[in-house]
């Protein structure tokens, strides 16, 4: 596939210079945007028969780069304060939740199902039961379409859905051959027996398995990945910094005007109260261009500066019957409408689930992307990012590699993460989808809009869209 997109690049079917004008147009833009709340007449998505589904409120710890205030935390620590947020920035009565789902991607051991151990901890009657997914970086998006189930089905009422990832004490395991000598010594039932193990030990085995961020079946990091994508899609270097800048730049002046609502203040025990997102670092294009390559080394340009970090952080919604909701009281903040889920070739095409999943979510909800006021896309990468959108804007792609008669076309970069993202916000990977949802939400309600979009890729080549309406106001 590499071979062919590049080939296509150089004969002009996919222009590789359209971040270079978008991105200075979007930092102008993003303040006009923001201070317009502008009335809209689209029609509703609401269909008869079917029941309404509602994101009531979305909260999230700060995202911190892992190894700093949270390193000696364990997961359900971050979940149970997600969860003690929400609850206070609800009122909800604990036994007014019908069922909880919490998404995480590295699962610690002591803590496997951490919904379970989260929900105990925050306080939550030991009735309600509680599990959890994992779908790699859209496991939080299986827990709020988990939820939207449950609910749509009759099953519950109210469903509590977040994520969490803990990537500051990730498990370490012993090499399998030290593994099954010590299972053997625990079997062993005499002294001969236990010394002879013992003595099978050799230095090579005390070698630690370290976790990577790798496919199995592919065996290449995701990193490796991305810089092999954004080649065959002709991204420079330069388009990648660009984005990556404007990303904290965006960031920084949402957290400056106290956009990110979201933000939960939280008593890190034994040390301070955290109450802000600590990796959002504006840089300049000439510091960024000083690193080096980070996976295809020395000449890739998928750098520490235009990738997301190792984070921190959990995330938690609550989502009802729009009938429960207004029963008991609340003003919901956007219906949650249709969603996909999509899965593609992990090897060449590993990160472009927002490409394959979005023409499906918007037909899906019988709208174009022109109908479409806010986008909120994960940024795993911003090589990832610029050629999913260079793909989405590729009628060669989409009649070669989707199957579609057309492409779909490229999100205005004035409506599309205007408050950041996962590349300056952070990215715990459990938990980034119920942030993408509730900004949506936000941003809807802040700037006027009807629609918005969630779109993200994940591990295994797959991806989620979602379709989110504004609540009336």
């Amino acid at each position: 596939m590499a071979s062919m997109l590049l080939n296509t690049m150089r004969t002009g079917a996919i222009n590789p210079s359209w971040a270079v004008r978008s991105v200075s147009r979007s930092l102008s833009t993003t303040t006009q945007l923001q201070a317009q709340v502008q009335a809209k007449s689209k029609k509703t998505l609401a269909r008869p028969g079917v029941k309404n589904i509602v994101l009531v409120e979305g909260v999230r710890t700060p995202f911190l780069l892992s190894g700093t205030t949270y390193a000696d935390l364990m997961p359900h620590d971050l979940a149970r304060a997600s969860l003690q947020g929400l609850l206070n920035r609800t009122g909800i009565p604990k036994d007014a939740v019908d069922y909880l789902i919490y998404g995480t991607v590295i699962q610690e051991v002591k803590t496997s199902n951490v919904a379970r151990e989260a929900a105990l901890g925050a306080g939550f009657s030991d009735k309600i039961p509680a599990h959890t997914v994992t779908m790699a970086c859209i496991s939080s998006n299986q827990a709020m379409t988990s939820a939207v189930g449950l609910i749509a089905a009759g099953q519950c009422d109210a469903v509590v859905a977040g994520g969490v990832e803990f990537m500051s004490d990730v498990p370490i395991r012993h090499s399998r051959k030290m593994r099954k000598t010590m299972l053997s010594l625990n079997k062993a039932k005499t002294l001969g027996q236990r010394l002879g193990l013992l003595g099978s030990i050799r230095l090579a085995h005390l070698a630690p398995e370290l976790p990577a961020v790798a496919e199995f079946s592919t065996a290449e990091t995701m990193g490796h990945s991305a810089d092999r994508l954004a080649a065959a899609f002709g991204v420079s270097r330069l388009e990648q910094d660009e984005f990556a800048l404007r990303s904290h730049t965006l960031a920084k002046k949402a957290q400056d005007n106290g956009l990110l609502e979201d933000v939960i203040a939280f008593k890190v025990p034994g040390r301070d109260i955290v109450s802000k997102d600590n990796g959002i670092r504006p840089s300049s294009m000439e510091q960024m261009g000083k690193l080096k390559a980070a996976f295809v080394k020395p000449h890739g340009t998928v750098t520490a500066a235009n990738s997301s970090f190792l984070t921190d952080g959990a995330s938690a919604v609550l989502i009802m019957s729009e009938e429960k909701a207004l029963a008991m009281g609340f003003k919901p903040k956007a219906y949650l409408r249709d969603f996909v889920y999509v899965s593609q070739d992990p090897k060449d095409q590993l990160l472009l689930g927002p490409t394959y999943a979005t023409p499906k979510v918007l037909e899906r909800a019988g709208l174009s992307l022109a109908d479409i006021d806010v986008f909120e896309f994960h940024e795993a990468f911003a090589g990832q990012i610029m050629a999913n959108l260079k793909a989405m804007d590729s009628d060669w792609f989409a009649q070669t590699y989707m199957g579609r008669k057309a492409k779909v076309g490229t999100p205005p970069l004035d409506k599309f993460n205007l408050w950041g993202g996962s590349l300056s916000l952070g990215h715990p990977f459990g938990a980034t989808g119920c942030r993408l949802v509730t900004t949506v939400a936000h941003r809807l309600k802040k700037e006027g809009g009807q629609y918005g979009l969630v779109a993200a890729c994940a591990a295994g080549g797959q991806g989620h869209a979602m379709v989110i309406e504004a609540y009336p106001q």
